[in-house]
């Protein structure tokens, strides 16, 4: 299910609030403040981890303060910081400057403390090979088992007319070892703006393929499906991405057996 950037206003808005995506662990929301502009969310049962895309916030979870948190003018500029806030506790974001926030959502039950993750602390790798390399940042991932329940949040950077997600993998059904069933949601940025680039989804053998042309600010759930994503030439293509499932933080992909051997040599 794709969404369009334009759905975003002023504020908070929700993008995906769950089982009308398809999705029963996540949800997705998304702040955007003037400088100086502070939106309060109440408690609910979801963990969630609040991460700047543009801009720099004070945030305050319960009695705890961070501050500042962000501050890099655009995805492209450097690594994320972010704010871990457990299940049962509300938040305030007060923007330093004009403001862009992700909030990622997965639902949890566990008694769980605030935190925040810093740029030094993201972890940066190089995945792929030419023609599907990527660079992925992990946010909030194998790390941070024991201080969150079941979220996992991360970045992916496309060089200008790159795949990733590839080869097409997912992660929708329980069958280990070999696949573990979490869902998951993009949110995009094209850099120049005017950019694009293409989000595929399928199933084997069962006639359903579709793809998007997705720009700057659209977003895309996953609640099933291969999902492989391509840059068009000329342009950088990001997407902040998190998941979530019932049995583990640890990502099982199965890899599409027909594209497997890209992986080979």
């Amino acid at each position: 299910m794709l969404q369009r950037a334009s759905a975003i206003g002023e504020g908070y808005t929700s993008v995906f609030q769950g089982p009308e995506a398809g999705l029963s662990f996540l949800r997705f929301g998304f702040i955007r403040l003037a400088a100086g502009g502070v939106a309060v969310r109440p408690a609910d049962g979801y963990e969630k981890v609040l991460v700047p895309l543009s801009g720099t916030a004070a945030v305050r979870v319960g009695t705890e303060r961070f501050d500042p948190v962000g501050g890099r003018p655009s995805v492209f500029a450097g690594p994320a910081s972010a704010v871990y806030v457990p299940p049962g506790a509300g938040f305030e974001v007060e923007a330093r400057t004009k403001l862009e926030l992700a909030v990622c959502g997965a639902r949890a039950e566990a008694a769980l403390v605030p935190f925040a993750v810093t740029p030094d602390e993201v972890v940066r790798q190089r995945r792929g090979r030419p023609g599907f390399e990527r660079t992925v940042h992990d946010i909030v991932t194998s790390r941070h088992e024991g201080r969150v329940q079941r979220i996992v949040v991360g970045e992916t950077f496309n060089e200008p007319g790159q795949w990733s997600s590839y080869p097409p993998h997912k992660h929708d059904r329980d069958a280990p070892p070999e696949e573990v069933a979490m869902e998951e949601i993009y949110h995009y940025r094209v850099e120049p703006a005017q950019g694009f680039g293409i989000q595929a989804r399928y199933h084997r053998g069962q006639g359903d393929d579709s793809a998007w042309v997705v720009r700057s600010g659209d977003s895309f759930a996953i609640a099933d499906g291969f999902h492989p994503v391509a840059a068009a030439p000329g342009y950088r293509l990001y997407y902040l991405w998190f998941m979530a499932g019932d049995h583990g933080r640890t990502l099982v992909p199965w890899n599409d057996p027909d594209h497997a051997w890209a992986l080979e040599g």
